[in-house]
């Protein structure tokens, strides 16, 4: 109650209220010098009631501009986040008062401010914190007051987008929860007659159809009712939420969808030939949502005929599209900085990878045409060859249209084969020479959208064309396209430029040797267009070189070829600054020729070393001290700078020797090992690992810290935070183990009760960590069998499970080495394991190394003289095919 009392006899200065006012009045006015007003502010900021005065100005102040008011709003709203628990009980108490009223006030921006006060305010207090607030709510949206029905819903909205849960919790001294006491009344607003009272009731429900509280279930059939009855709302604003409530549900709650799947298709059908572009494409996520659900492909077939002329024909470009602007973009005007989208570096990844990037037609804003192509792609995932009676004919009747005004409906046609490119390839596969024969001229086209989507289009096909090169016709069209692609790489146009190159990257991925024979041709124009691209397409055609390097690889390394492709490479690497993100790019790219060159890389080698260890030392001093380091830190510095290091240790093998003795590389990896950025750990690591294959003898100087350091990410913690790391330490301390030996003793325990975790509970864990730990695993045994036998029975049954299935190659040899090496040194411990270790010896399809196939042998003959009859019993548990590929061992 003192609280209470003392909020109600706060009041401003008349002073400080004119001097706050006049500061807000400056921050909204163009031009003014942001940073000295904010400097005010700041300063005014430390009076305990500061925030007094900020919410005073919002609700009270009729004689400020509404601007100001609104700005007092924000730069409160942005104050009570940090600073609201230290406030003083008084002054919290005034804030909460002085808000509520304001609900409902009689200006939109004002109802709207206060709106997203009063939400920030329950994130850090809740409902027991300020009970006040649902009473306010209620009566509000009980007054017939449009005003106050229209602020109270406001701030109800934002509340549900930021903290569903909250509402749905129970309150002491509350008989119901909030949402049970709210939901009815959001109902009723499905009927108001005010547009934006039923489209904020509709736009709060939807935030509950993820958390589906018990209220809003028992109320399904109402709340579909309402949609239903929305569906056919005047305003576009409701029916956008009405088709966002149908995509929602089919993603999360199908099974409500069901009884009432013919109407809500039919529903979208409609709004996906909505004037109003938001609405149609919001309804246009449907048709994904719906395949990508646990919903019936059958439910959707029947309607087949009827989405797909609607989404081909929102595939055609909007006059508004931005596009369209950027076909006019000639190559001779410079990139802004806004046109560089952000860029994500991969850290370097030892193992089978994970994902797979996803296909980009290069349109930067999600749109109807997008989203409508993305739909056809899906539909094509799920009903393949039966989409294509509806499509073909309408592909077919706009390629026809040759004159000039239809040139977007002919562009929307070759996008359209290109969406279905890989869901429909069996039913388009007789017909792929006639499609690649007419797409090669569309190169050429006048129109350079037609010219881009068409590098597109023949990209999404790249895999079929290179199978089709082993008869003369597919190695003509081949040749074909690579010159076509080859040409638009050289276009005018920036977005034909860039639609070529990326279309010519995913072609070389599938082309590999094909190129070789036309590496000379590929160069010149690769090289050509480096002379003449702008920033952002530098980018590209740097992932285009990389690519043909790792295409191509050791082919690569001849002196004619590198003096095409080397001095430009080399000049820009010279031009550019340390703190220019533009050497991002061209660092991945040296990544990839220093891999494809091998030794012959030697020429180049030693300043590209030297650069990237200038680059992380001075990264390393950035993140420390700024002006010191004369650069911004930013960490992808490190990672690309590491990576290019692995490339240049993969490449020159035993050759970066000298540069590594020369250089502090070992102390700069220590510190990059020990890092707080994950990404830069994982790339640290896997540099780690290539160095102690090729040079572990300068690692040694330092080496129980490098491996203290890897085992740590090894925990059950650090797997969980970031398993890429942890699978990356997990392969760098196997390849230290085969050059150490022995003294890797010290560490081979702790690693071991990381590893046997790992091994145990695979679910979840990344393919590449389970087969790496086994590998490491089976390393530790090969060179220190003495400390890892005395622990077989914990864990040589996961063991050989993940050793199973581990392809034949060296790695698999080495956990083979160490599994004969444990069982030597452990006869008797291991027999209780024999069966698994019979499955994991029959899973070679054949040992290459006659020395450990002897082994092996030798393993399995020495249990069956051991076990006499008992080897007969453990015979008889295994599966027949198993006992009969032991029978290449000689048992």
């Amino acid at each position: 109650m003192a609280a209470a009392a003392a909020a109600d006899t706060w009041q401003p200065q008349e002073q400080g209220l004119r001097e706050i006012c006049a500061l807000l009045e400056q921050q909204i006015t163009p031009g003014s010098d942001q940073a000295r007003i904010w400097q005010q502010l700041q300063q005014l900021s430390q009076f305990p009631d500061f925030n007094n005065y900020l919410v005073f100005i919002l609700s009270r102040a009729q004689d400020a501009r509404i601007e100001v008011r609104q700005a007092a709003g924000l730069l409160l709203k942005n104050n009570l986040r940090a600073t609201f628990s230290s406030l003083s009980p008084p002054n919290q108490q005034y804030i909460k008062t002085q808000i509520l009223p304001c609900l409902g006030a009689s200006d939109r921006a004002i109802r709207s401010t206060v709106g997203t006060v009063v939400s920030v305010l329950f994130q850090l207090v809740r409902v027991a914190g300020w009970p006040e607030l649902l009473q306010a709510l209620l009566q509000c949206l009980e007054s017939n007051d449009l005003n106050h029905m229209e602020g109270a819903l406001d701030a109800i909205y934002k509340i549900c987008e930021d903290v569903p849960e909250d509402l749905d919790v129970d309150v002491p001294g509350l008989t119901e929860r909030p949402i049970n006491v709210f939901l009815p009344r959001l109902l009723q607003f499905f009927q108001s007659p005010h547009a934006n009272l039923r489209k904020l009731a509709l736009g709060c429900i939807n935030q509950y159809i993820v958390v589906m509280p018990s209220a809003l279930y028992m109320s399904m059939d109402q709340y579909l009712q309402g949609l239903f009855l929305l569906a056919q709302d005047p305003t576009p604003d409701v029916r956008k939420l009405v088709c966002s409530a149908w995509v929602q549900l089919v993603e999360v709650r199908p099974s409500f969808l069901e009884p009432h799947l013919r109407n809500i298709i039919e529903i979208i059908l409609r709004a996906n030939k909505d004037q109003d572009e938001e609405v149609a494409l919001e309804a246009c996520e449907f048709w994904s949502a719906y395949c990508d659900g646990n919903m019936p492909p059958d439910g959707l077939r029947e309607y087949l005929p009827r989405i797909i002329p609607i989404l081909l024909s929102n595939m055609v470009y909007a006059d508004d599209d931005e596009a369209l602007d950027d076909a006019q973009e000639d190559e001779s005007l410079p990139d802004r900085d806004q046109d560089l989208k952000p860029r994500f570096h991969s850290s370097r990844f030892h193992g089978s990878e994970a994902g797979e990037d996803d296909d980009d037609d290069a349109v930067n804003m999600w749109n109807l045409r997008k989203c409508s192509a993305a739909g056809l792609d899906v539909l094509s995932t799920v009903f393949h060859d039966a989409i294509l009676p509806s499509l073909m004919p309408l592909i077919q009747q706009n390629l026809s249209r040759m004159d000039d005004a239809s040139w977007k409906d002919r562009e929307a046609a070759v996008l359209a084969i290109g969406a279905v490119a890989e869901g429909c390839i069996n039913g388009l596969y007789p017909l792929l020479s006639e499609i690649v024969t007419f797409l090669i001229p569309l190169l050429d086209d006048k129109f350079p959208l037609i010219r881009s989507i068409t590098c597109w289009t023949l990209s999404r096909f790249s895999r079929f064309i290179i199978q089709s090169t082993e008869d003369p016709k597919g190695q003509e069209q081949f040749e074909k396209i690579l010159m076509g692609l080859l040409r638009r790489i050289l276009d005018t146009n920036k977005r034909v430029q860039e639609a070529a190159c990326s279309a010519f990257a995913t072609l070389e991925e599938e082309a590999a040797e094909e190129l070789v024979p036309r590496l000379e041709v590929i160069l010149q124009h690769l090289l050509h267009a480096y002379g003449k691209y702008q920033r952002k397409n530098l980018r590209i055609l740097y992932d285009a070189i990389g690519t043909l390097a790792d295409a191509v690889g050791a082919e690569l390394n001849q002196p004619k070829y590198l003096e095409i492709l080397m001095p430009p490479l080399i000049s820009k690497w010279q031009q550019l600054s340390n703190a220019d993100k533009d050497l991002f790019p061209l660092l991945e790219c040296f990544t990839s020729i220093a891999q494809a060159l091998g030794p012959g890389f030697s020429q180049f080698a030693e300043p590209v070393f030297q650069r990237c260890i200038s680059l992380i030392q001075s990264q390393q001093l950035a993140k420390v001290d700024q002006v010191a380091a004369g650069v911004l830190y930013d960490k992808e510095f490190i990672v690309c700078s590491l990576d290019l290091l692995s490339g240049l240790t993969e490449g020159l093998g035993g050759g970066i020797e000298s540069l590594v003795a020369k250089s502090n590389l070992t102390d700069l990896l220590l510190q990059c090992c020990m890092d707080e950025a994950a990404d830069i750990r994982q790339s640290a690591l896997a540099l780690l690992g290539d160095l102690a294959r090729v040079c572990p003898v300068h690692l040694r100087p330092r080496l129980l810290d490098f491996l203290n350091v890897a085992a740590k990410q090894l925990s059950p913690i650090a797997v969980k935070e970031a398993v890429s790391v942890a699978n990356n330490a997990c392969w760098a301390i196997g390849e230290i183990a085969i050059k150490v030996g022995q003294e890797m003793s010290p560490v081979v325990l702790a690693v071991i009760s990381c590893l046997i975790p790992i091994l145990k509970s695979p679910e979840g864990l990344h393919k590449s960590l389970l087969e790496n730990s086994a590998i490491t695993l089976g390393r530790l045994g090969w060179v220190c069998p003495d400390v890892v036998a005395p622990h077989l029975n914990h864990f040589m049954q996961p063991w050989c499970d993940v050793l199973c299935a581990i392809r034949d190659d060296f790695e698999k040899e080495d956990a083979f080495r160490g599994l004969c090496a444990l069982v030597r040194a452990n006869p008797q411990l291991a027999a209780t394991s024999l069966p698994y270790i019979c499955r994991a010896c029959a899973s070679w399809h054949e040992i290459r190394s006659q020395d450990l196939h002897a082994e092996v042998c030798q393993v399995l003959a020495a249990y069956k003289q051991m076990l006499g009859t008992g080897w007969e019993q453990c015979m008889a548990t295994l599966e027949p095919q198993i006992v009969q590929k032991l029978s290449r061992y000689g048992v």
